[in-house]
C-alpha cells in the first residue's frame, strides 16, 4: 500500500509540474524541458556507460537553436528526417537483433538523435502551426498516459499472449491492443474539451502515440537490460528515473510532429 501511495504521489507531482509549466508560458515549458533533458541525458549516459560534457552542450545548443530561436524550416526538416531514420533503425534492431549496437561512435548517435532531438520535437509540437497551443501538447501527454494506463490494466487482468517476452516479459498483446483502443476513445474526449484539430487527426495522434510510444518503451527496456539495471534512475520514487516516465512520449514526439506537419501542408 505504501509503495502504491508513493508511486501515486510521485506521478501526481510530475504531472502537476509539467501541466503548470506548459500552461504558464512557452518559455516556462522550455526551461522545464531543459531541466528534464539534463536529467534524462544523465540517465541515458549511465545506461550507455558514456561520460560526456559535450552531450550537455549539444542539448543546450539544439534547444536554443531549434526550440527557442525557431530555426529555419528546412534545418528543422533535416533534423526530423535524420531522427526518424535513426529511430526506424532502432526499431529494426529491437526486432531483429539481440542487442542494440553501442559501439563508442554510436553512443553519440543515440544521445543526439534518440534523446536530444526528441526533446526538441516535443517542444515544437505545441507551436507547429506558428501559434503556441498548450492544450495540444497536454492532449498528446494524456494520450500517452491513457495508453500506458489501460495497457497495464488490461494486460494485467486479461493478458495471455506475450508481446515481446525477451525484452519486456510483462507486456502482452491484449494489453497493447487495449491501450490502443482506449487511447483512441480518449482522443475524441480530448477533441470535445479542446476544440483543436479534428476528431480524425486526434485519432491519428492516438494511433501514433500508442504504436511508437510502445516501441520507445521497449527500446528503453532493451537498453536497460544491456546495462543490467532495472531503472534508468531513482529520481521518481515508485517509477524509477525520469527517463522511465518520458521514454514513450519522447520516442513518439518525432512522429507526432512529422504527422502534424504533413496534415498542415496537406490541408
Amino acid at each position: 500500500m505504501k509503495e502504491i501511495l508513493t508511486r501515486a504521489l510521485s506521478g501526481a507531482l510530475y504531472i502537476l509540474v509539467l501541466v503548470c509549466a506548459v500552461l504558464f508560458s512557452e518559455k516556462a515549458f522550455l526551461v522545464l524541458i531543459l531541466a528534464f533533458g539534463v536529467i534524462c541525458l544523465t540517465e541515458l549516459q549511465r545506461l550507455l556507460k558514456l561520460k560526456s560534457y559535450l552531450a550537455y552542450a549539444i542539448l543546450f545548443a539544439f534547444l536554443f537553436f531549434f526550440s527557442y530561436l525557431k530555426a529555419e524550416f528546412y534545418a528543422t526538416l533535416v533534423l526530423l528526417m535524420v531522427t526518424i531514420l535513426v529511430k526506424v533503425l532502432l526499431i529494426r534492431d529491437l526486432i531483429t537483433r539481440n542487442q542494440i549496437p553501442l559501439f563508442e561512435e554510436k553512443k553519440y548517435v543515440l544521445a543526439i538523435f534518440y534523446l536530444i532531438s526528441s526533446f526538441v520535437f516535443l517542444t515544437l509540437i505545441p507551436g507547429f502551426s506558428g501559434k503556441y497551443l498548450p492544450k495540444l501538447l497536454i492532449g498528446v501527454f494524456i494520450l500517452v498516459w491513457a495508453n500506458d494506463t489501460f495497457a497495464y490494466l488490461i494486460g494485467k487482468n486479461f493478458g495471455k499472449h506475450k508481446l515481446f517476452e525477451r525484452i519486456s516479459p510483462k507486456k502482452t498483446i491484449e494489453g497493447f491492443l487495449g491501450g490502443v483502443i482506449f487511447s483512441c476513445l480518449v482522443s475524441y474526449l480530448i477533441f470535445i474539451f479542446t476544440h483543436l484539430l479534428t476528431p480524425v487527426l486526434w485519432l491519428g495522434l492516438a494511433l501514433i502515440v500508442s504504436i511508437f510510444g510502445t516501441f520507445g518503451d521497449l527500446i528503453q527496456s532493451k537498453l536497460k537490460r544491456q546495462a543490467d539495471v532495472k531503472d534508468s534512475g531513482s529520481l521518481m520514487p515508485g517509477h524509477g528515473g525520469l527517463f522511465d516516465r518520458l521514454d514513450s512520449v519522447l520516442f513518439a514526439s518525432t512522429f507526432v510532429y512529422g504527422f502534424l506537419l504533413i496534415t498542415q501542408h496537406v490541408s
